[in-house]
Formats: structure tokens, C-alpha cells, sequence
């Protein structure tokens, strides 16, 4: 990532008090201001988050009309014996939502199905092709589907569903079109993920109906996964999905992800069979670089039912061959995308005059999604990248912060072939020869949007703050803001003129800095991984200004603080 003109961007504000009379309460407050957290019940909740069996529908703007009628057709459904499909998606959300509710209704009827379509023969969402062919070949007594992570702008196919006497109930939380399918039931809501919208419509089908051997709590993990791998800002619902799936899924005794664990190295075979949560300690950071990669691997590289199958068995063996096929195929992937990266990346050089990104190639279908998301990172600019095809292209889009992409590719739709998608992240099909056009007329669309202000790289820092505030119960303070994520960052502070006592290069080649500074009377040691390059231009003589996390480091039982350095500035 080049960042040498990231922009600092001091979002708290310390309005009476001065920086070196800081409390600890006086910085945790300013941390929840920050995250639009003012009143005491907001702030009470964030600490405290309502657990996901309490969440109240009507907050999540779920409507309780439609959520009625699905529960009903679902409850008639498994009386009369019908054929259920769970229609789900080839992402780590979409994986996870199936998985929940399939095995909530497997649990009361044998005649539900999961299935997940091909990203390569499908493409994204259920299609009118793929209801024919599983009530003609595969389902004929099919009569009800259940989307999950999808379907909301899908009217064609439910159109067709509805023709051949299938009655289809959308779960979704993706951005509607224009107009709404004409489904049976829809239970749609921005707030939360696809597994977190399933794992609701589960509640409350479990709710309804009589009790059985499963267990709710058991796919709390997967919602989680889906929650932090979809990128979902870990404030409110999301939060308590956070929070305590997190929990549930450090306890987890599912065979799948243990053996995922294992194969990740997250765990050995030792560690694995503990149970307790601070054996594992996943957090996060495993689900979104370890955890989800793999899941999300086979629906890229594969088919994502092994994904599937491996989340729900209940087989050690077949587990432990699934979590190594996963394995592989993650590391085949992360080939593919180097390959393809480089190649956008040549071609991209020549387009930063524009304010985006659009790049076409033979490139793997599975891999477009995060290619754009090397290019935003690398250039900074938002970006498409399509798989040309013969007669029909597949694009991914990745955006940056403060710039609606799906907005501005809707407005488009006359030249696409429909696709869908969130403000920083969308897909899309395209008549290969309408690519240029389209090239040409986003880059209109957008051109005006994307100003130097939000083309500029920031780095959000909660508040700046003297060194003298640091203490180990402040760090104390700061760990109850876990799990943190997008929409709820790590805390992130800076200090200015901070003197060098010590500072060599660690790690390969020298790419990291370890530090240690002071300001005043107070002395810290850092941390600056990828700053190794600064190293000729630090000496005892200079100052430098920090934007940092603080982390407690144990060492032979005792505990320091430690600075994670995020950026320097001579």
C-alpha cells in the first residue's frame, strides 16, 4: 500500500479538556462519541450488547407481517411434507446462512434441501434456469424455496418460481432495485448480514414450532463468520452477533471448524480439543484473513458445497479431508489472484488520470472481486475489474469510503445485465462489447463524485493524546471495545513530538520497526510493522509524530504497554 500522503484525520474532539489532564473516562468517552455512541443507553449497550435471542425484530426493520406469513407457509410447508430448498450463495455469508437454516428445518422436516449455485454456471443469486431444472429433474414435489443472502432483486426467476406453483420467501439484506420481486414473503433488512437474517428467521421458526433437538445456539458461530466476512460495521445487532458468536464459536465443538482451526494452524491437535475459549482465541482478525479465505475459497476456485459440507458435518474424518481440500484450494487461489494482480496492475498505471479503475482481461471469474479490492488498496481509487468472456463479461467493483458504487453502476442499467451489491462492493454481467461504453460512461458518472477530498488516503485517529495518559488500566479500558472491525476500529491515537531513544529493523529483509520512544518522563517500546524503510531517516535527534494502537504485551508473566506504530511522520 502506498500511503505517504495519508492524510491524518482527528476525529474526536477534546472541546474543554487539555491533552495532558486526560482521564481514562475522559477517553473512552471521546472513543464512544466517535463511534455516534452519545446516549447512556447507546453507550450501556455498546459494553453491554442485547444477546442475539433478545434482538427485537421490529429493530432490525424486519417486517413482522411478512416474517408472519413465511413462518406460516414454512410451518405448512413441513406439515403437508413439501420439498424445501434453501437457495443460498458461493460467499462466506451465503455458506453460513444455508448452513443455519438448513439445519433448523432439517431438524423438523427430512425434505429440505440446501443448495448453492455455481458461481461459474449460475452466477450470483437464483435464477429462473436453476428453479427449472430442480423442480423438473431433481424436486418434483418442490413447492416452497427460501433465498438466503440473495433474491431481493431477483423478479425474474421468482417470477418463473411462481408459475410452476413454488412459493419463494426472500431473506436478503442486499440493496433493492426498483421494484421489489413478487415473492411470497419478504424479509429483508440492511442492518444486519444474510446468516444474520437467517439465524432470526430460525429464532423465531423454533419459536413457533415444537421443540426439537437442535440447538440455536450451535449456529451462532456461523452467523458471526458471515457477519465480520461480509464486512458489516460491528456496531448495534451486528455488535451482539459479534460479541457473542465470537464466543460461541471459541467454544465451538462443530468437527468442520475445528478442523479448520487446525489445518490454519490457529490451533494443534492438542489445543483443539480444549474447551476452553482462551485456547483458541479467534477473533476477527482469524475470521477475516484466515477463516473466511478458505470458506470462500471453494465458491471462487470450485463449487462452495464443500464449503457447505464441511461447516455441517458431523464426521471427524470427513471433516479433516474437507478442512485440507479447503486448505489447498485457498492456496491455489491466492496464486491465481497474484497472476491477475499483477497483470491489473500494469494496465491500471496507465488510467490514474481517471478518478477510476476499470480493467478487462482473461482473467479467472472467481478472483475478480479480490483483484479490485488490490487495486482500491493499492491506487486508492475505486475499481472494476471483469472477466471477459466470449459474449457475456463478469465485473467485480470495489469502492472506498465515501463513494456509493453501486449507486453509480445502477445508474447503467441500460448497459448491464443486472447484478446488485452494497455501496462498497457490487457485481455485475455485461455484453462484452459494451464494456468500452461502459467504461466510458461510469467514468462520466463518477468523474464529478470523486473529488480530491475523497480520492485523498485517511487515517481516522480517535483523539491525540499525551504519553503521560498511557497506563496498562487504560489498555485495561480499551479491551472492552473488542471485537473491533470496520465501523468499530481498533482505537487509534496520536502524539506529537515523540523523541527516538532506540530504533533497528526486525523481521525479513529488516521490513518492520521496533522502537523504543518517550515524551516527558514516560517511556514506551513500539512496533511499526512495514516501516523498516524509515530506518536511515530515524536518529536520537529527531522527533516524530505517532498515530498508534496500544496493546498489553506479557512477557514471563508480567505485562507492558506496547505501541502498535500505524504511521509516522518526521
Amino acid at each position: 500500500m502506498n500511503d505517504k500522503n495519508l492524510k491524518w484525520e482527528i476525529v474526536g474532539k477534546l472541546k474543554n479538556l487539555r491533552i495532558k489532564e486526560l482521564k481514562n473516562k475522559d477517553v473512552v468517552d471521546i472513543l464512544l462519541e466517535n463511534r455516534g455512541l452519545k446516549t447512556e443507553i447507546q453507550k450501556r449497550k455498546f459494553f453491554n450488547p442485547t444477546p442475539p435471542e433478545k434482538i427485537a425484530v421490529k429493530s432490525l426493520s424486519i417486517s413482522e407481517k411478512e416474517l408472519s406469513k413465511a413462518i406460516k407457509r414454512i410451518k405448512e410447508a413441513i406439515k403437508k411434507d413439501e420439498e424445501i430448498i434453501i437457495y443460498g450463495d458461493y460467499d462466506a455469508d451465503g455458506i453460513c446462512a444455508t448452513a443455519i437454516l438448513w439445519e433448523c428445518l432439517y431438524s423438523l422436516t427430512k425434505t429440505v434441501y440446501p443448495y448453492i449455485p455455481s458461481r461459474f454456471d449460475e452466477g450470483y443469486g437464483i435464477n429462473a434456469e436453476s428453479v427449472e431444472k430442480l423442480k423438473n429433474s431433481k424436486h418434483p414435489n418442490l413447492q416452497l424455496i427460501i433465498t438466503v443472502d440473495n433474491g431481493i432483486v431477483a423478479s425474474n426467476a421468482i417470477d418463473i418460481a411462481n408459475k410452476l406453483g413454488i412459493d419463494v420467501i426472500v431473506t436478503d439484506h442486499h440493496q433493492p432495485g426498483k421494484k421489489l420481486p413478487k415473492a411470497f414473503s419478504i424479509i429483508h433488512t440492511d442492518k444486519i448480514s444474510g446468516s444474520g437474517i437467517a439465524w432470526i428467521l430460525a429464532r423465531e421458526v423454533l419459536a413457533k414450532l415444537p421443540a426439537t433437538s437442535y440447538q440455536l445456539q450451535s449456529s451462532l458461530e456461523l452467523a458471526v463468520i458471515g457477519t465480520i466476512a461480509d464486512q458489516l460495521p460491528l456496531l448495534g445487532p451486528n455488535r451482539s452477533f459479534a460479541k457473542y458468536g465470537l464466543e460461541a464459536l471459541n467454544f465451538t465443538q462443530r468437527p468442520g471448524l475445528l478442523a479448520l482451526f487446525e489445518e490454519a494452524g490457529l490451533v494443534d491437535s492438542q489445543t483443539r480439543l480444549r474447551k476452553k475459549a482462551t485456547a483458541r482465541q479467534v477473533g476477527t482478525y482469524e475470521v477475516n484473513f484466515v477463516i473466511a479465505p478458505r470458506i470462500n475459497a471453494m465458491g471462487r476456485m470450485e463449487h462452495a458445497i464443500d464449503s457447505l459440507r464441511l461447516l455441517c458435518t458431523k464426521n471427524a474424518l470427513k471433516a479433516k479431508e474437507l478442512a485440507e481440500f479447503l486448505g489447498r484450494t485457498n492456496r491455489e487461489r491466492q496464486r491465481v489472484v497474484e497472476e491477475v494482480v499483477l497483470h491489473a496492475m500494469r494496465l491500471a498505471q496507465g488510467k490514474l488520470a481517471r478518478g477510476t479503475i476499470v480493467i478487462a482481461g482473461d482473467y479467472h471469474e472467481g478472483v475478480i472481486g479480490l483483484a479490485a479490492s488490490k487495486l482500491v488498496e493499492e491506487f486508492y481509487r475505486p475499481a472494476i475489474v471483469l472477466s471477459k468472456g466470449q459474449k457475456i463479461s463478469k465485473a467485480s467493483a470495489r469502492s472506498i469510503s465515501g463513494f456509493n458504487i453501486i449507486e453509480s453502476i445502477r445508474k447503467l442499467d441500460n448497459i448491464t445485465l443486472g447484478g446488485g451489491g452494497h455501496p462498497m462492493a457490487a457485481g455485475f454481467s455485461i455484453e462484452t462489447d459494451k464494456i468500452e461504453i461502459f467504461s466510458q460512461k461510469f467514468e462520466e458518472i463518477t468523474s464529478p463524485l470523486l473529488t480530491d477530498e475523497i480520492l485523498t488516503r485517511k487515517l481516522k485517529i480517535d483523539a491525540e493524546i499525551d504519553f503521560g495518559v498511557l497506563s496498562l488500566e487504560l489498555a485495561d479500558k480499551l479491551s472492552e471495545f473488542e471485537p473491533t472491525g470496520i465501523g468499530n476500529s481498533t482505537p487509534t491515537f496520536a502524539t506529537y513530538g515523540v523523541g527516538i531513544i532506540d530504533a533497528r529493523t526486525v523481521g525479513n529483509d529488516g521490513k518492520h520497526l521496533k522502537l523504543t520512544l518517550e515524551k516527558g518522563d514516560k517511556k514506551f517500546g513500539a512496533i511499526a510493522f512495514g516501516k523498516g524503510e524509515m530506518f536511515p531517516k530515524l536518529s536520537s535527534n529527531k522527533k516524530i509524530d505517532i498515530a498508534y494502537n496500544i496493546t498489553a504485551d506479557a512477557w514471563n508473566g508480567n505485562k507492558s504497554l506496547q505501541l502498535k506504530v500505524k504511521d509516522i511522520k518526521m
